[in-house]
């Protein structure tokens, strides 16, 4: 499904990504993993067109959006909830939702039933706005967003950070269900390694803005493996 081959990306004269290739498959969760600052949230935003590579490309199923436009990356099958969540805190949960179904392709501006089973708290807060849901109830207000959009290709960053530990394990287990009954593939990056663990079917490790190591994720469980690549 997506293919990422060789991709160089950086800002100004700073390097970040050397060479990332990656292949993510449909009722997949890839987990990507390493230390601060090693270049995976900038591989997200060159996936969502945010950032332009200086080398490589990346397709899904086939097309090549190496250079598309944001919308146009959207609108082919990428979902995003970024590092933070970014909702729009004075627009509705409602307004939030219709949002992210502009993204769809067939342009029907309606919000999935789905999104309500997956969140049903969202359901019951409609017309409350953004802003004053709780810090859990906007990354599942963030996630439900991108859902709205019909995506293939789930990208999720960080999606634990600020949130109390019962809705992070809430969230592993809707990004389970998510793989489970429907075909979307995700890219998870995470520091909370029981989540990423949790929730992948496939682990890798970025160091120094590439790939040095993919496996299962019981392979990195591994002592050894999580000081030399993700201790501080």
């Amino acid at each position: 499904m997506l293919r990422i081959d060789d991709i160089e990306a950086g800002y100004s004269a700073v390097p970040v990504l050397r060479g990332v290739t990656l292949r993510i498959e449909p009722r997949e969760v890839l987990v990507l993993l390493g230390r601060n600052g090693v270049g995976k949230t900038t591989l997200m935003r060159v996936l969502m067109g945010l950032l332009p590579p200086s080398a490589g490309r990346f397709t899904l199923d086939g097309t090549d959006l190496t250079r598309a436009a944001p919308y146009r990356i959207a609108r082919h099958g990428f979902g995003y909830v970024p590092q933070g969540r970014g909702i729009f805190p004075k627009l509705t949960v409602r307004e939030n939702l219709t949002v992210g179904s502009r993204a769809r392709a067939d342009g029907r501006v309606e919000i999935p039933e789905r999104v309500f089973e997956f969140f049903p708290i969202l359901k019951e807060r409609l017309r409350q706005l953004g802003g004053t849901l709780s810090g859990g109830q906007q990354q599942m207000l963030a996630i439900g967003r991108a859902l709205c959009g019909e995506p293939k290709v789930l990208l999720l960053d960080e999606p634990s950070e600020g949130i109390q530990p019962d809705i992070v394990r809430q969230i592993g287990d809707i990004v389970r269900r998510l793989v489970a009954e429907t075909n979307l593939a995700v890219l998870l990056v995470e520091q909370n390694l029981d989540l990423g663990l949790g929730a992948a079917t496939r682990c890798a490790i970025m160091e120094k803005g590439t790939i040095v190591l993919e496996g299962r994720p019981d392979e990195f469980q591994d002592e050894k493996v999580l000081r030399e690549y993700l201790a501080i």
